[in-house]
């Protein structure tokens, strides 16, 4: 136990965020500097409990009280050995993941919980400013050939596992540059992309092959990809989006999420001086309260919007746990985001009804109504609630409904589970031989824990029937 009494002694802290007008003139990551002294006593916090429920909370198994402790008596080294053993990115669960495993931490029951984000950051910002993360070669090459079809954290984590146990790994991405949506989707002032670069830098010298501008099942057949490799593992994500069937769709105006965020991204990466899709000067109205709202408004902040509005369908969330969400499980509760911070307005259980064009079919409004539940839980509008909000960009950041069902899927033949994701066993392989799945797009949409865990996963399987030997089983 890093300090008995440490949860007693020392109160939780986290980063400070730069100051929210200084932030909006860059795209700089948020948060200021921690000191890594005034970390480790915030490691000591950690009661290295009997039962570490912040295992259950984390989809990776992470040892956190174990990398706490070290991190609390100063061993850096070590504590990168330990936070490497179970996770491959802990630089993108650092600045990415909403942190189910703090939710689960015994000392949130009646406190606040250890920062474990912000320790793993730390250590795995500690270990690459040491040079303790060099390359790992493997000692012997199989002979075996695998594809992994997609490089969002999944399929990095899946590749980066085959190609250390001696597989020859080639990752397709049918984008200009690897990374999925760690490229092109989550903006910089969440995660800049140098720690992206670094991690694919490491890879490439691993011996992973990294192929872009790939449309596999078009440019590539599915013939070509099973003649070519022994295994394939399909990690494209759930990127087919939820749409909104309303009257006046079609308006000029309305985009969905990812047709927004990919731009801001590829004028960060220098390829264009502006965006075609801006929210400069914009009433804009982004639909949906998730992470990619989010990631839309402080965007459209950066981008110098004349005003923001989020809806959400749902009801305002409590500002604390209730009795429908115990701990240790991750609570619905309201949260303000670094983006919400920054400014906008947030309406709840409101329903948009239709998008009004003008006179040149350009958006000029958006139509809303109040809405509640009735006894079937069906939402129903509120009579006398209607309303116009002014709006030149709607923003659609309603989520995902699974993979994309083009001529990959199709031509390989795998089967689909009731959800539309692709359906595989416990051993993450499809209906075809030697064809697997990982992350979003067999699990459908999630967080980034579960994609590097089901890579991992799914990539112990690949080498399982590559090699012929039994996987291990699974926590």
């Amino acid at each position: 136990m890093a300090d008995p009494k440490g949860f007693l002694k020392v109160p939780r802290e986290t980063p400070t965020r730069r100051p929210v007008d200084l932030r909006l003139r860059d795209w700089r990551e948020v948060y200021e500097e921690f000191p890594d002294d005034q970390l480790e006593l915030q490691a000591s916090r950690c009661m290295d409990c009997g039962i570490p429920f912040c295992h259950q909370g984390c989809p990776l198994g992470n040892l956190i009280p174990e990398w706490n402790n070290l991190v609390y008596r100063s061993d850096w080294r070590e504590a990168i050995e330990r936070l490497h053993a179970t996770n491959n990115f802990p630089e993108f669960t650092g600045t990415l993941c909403p942190a189910p495993c703090e939710s689960a931490c015994v000392l949130a029951i009646n406190s606040d919980a250890v920062t474990i984000k912000q320790i793993e950051l730390q250590i795995i910002d500690h270990a690459w400013r040491e040079g303790w993360v060099p390359p790992q070669v493997p000692e012997v090459r199989t002979g075996r050939r695998v594809a992994v079809i997609g490089s969002g954290p999944a399929g990095l984590a899946a590749a980066q596992q085959l190609t250390r146990v001696g597989h020859d790994v080639v990752v397709f991405e049918r984008s200009d540059r690897i990374g999925g949506l760690l490229r092109y989707g989550i903006p910089e002032f969440k995660m800049e992309k140098h720690r992206l670069d670094r991690r694919l830098d490491q890879m490439r010298a691993e011996g992973t092959e990294f192929r872009t501008s790939v449309d596999v099942g078009v440019d590539v057949t599915v013939e070509q990809l099973r003649s070519d490799f022994d295994a394939v593992v399909l990690a494209g994500g759930a990127t087919a989006w939820r749409d909104i069937p309303v009257p006046g769709r079609e308006v000029d105006g309305v985009y969905q999420a990812m047709e927004f965020l990919p731009w801001a991204n590829h004028v960060q990466q220098g390829d264009i001086d502006a965006p075609p899709v801006t929210a400069e000067g914009k009433h804009v109205v982004i639909i949906g309260g998730g992470d990619t709202g989010a990631d839309c408004l402080g965007t459209s902040h950066r981008q110098g919007a004349a005003s923001v509005t989020q809806l959400e369908i749902m009801p305002t969330p409590p500002e604390r746990r209730t009795d429908h969400m115990p701990w240790p499980t991750y609570p619905m509760v309201y949260r303000v985001s670094s983006a919400h911070e920054e400014g906008g307005d947030r309406l709840y259980s409101v329903n948009t009804t239709e998008f009004v064009a003008d006179e040149d079919g350009k958006l000029a409004a958006l139509r809303l109504v109040e809405v509640t539940r009735d006894e079937n839980g069906r939402f129903v509008p509120v009579e006398g609630t209607e309303r116009e909000l002014p709006s030149q960009l709607v923003l659609l950041a309603m989520g995902f409904v699974g993979p994309e069902k083009g001529k990959l899927l199709s031509d390989l033949g795998v089967e689909l589970d009731e959800r539309g994701n692709v359906a595989r066993d416990a051993e993450f392989m499809t209906n075809v031989e030697g064809v697997f799945s990982a992350g979003d797009m067999g699990r459908g949409q999630s967080l980034i824990v579960w994609a590097i865990a089901e890579g991992r996963a799914a990539a112990a399987g690949v080498d399982a029937f590559l090699t012929g030997r039994a996987v291990l089983p699974r926590p």
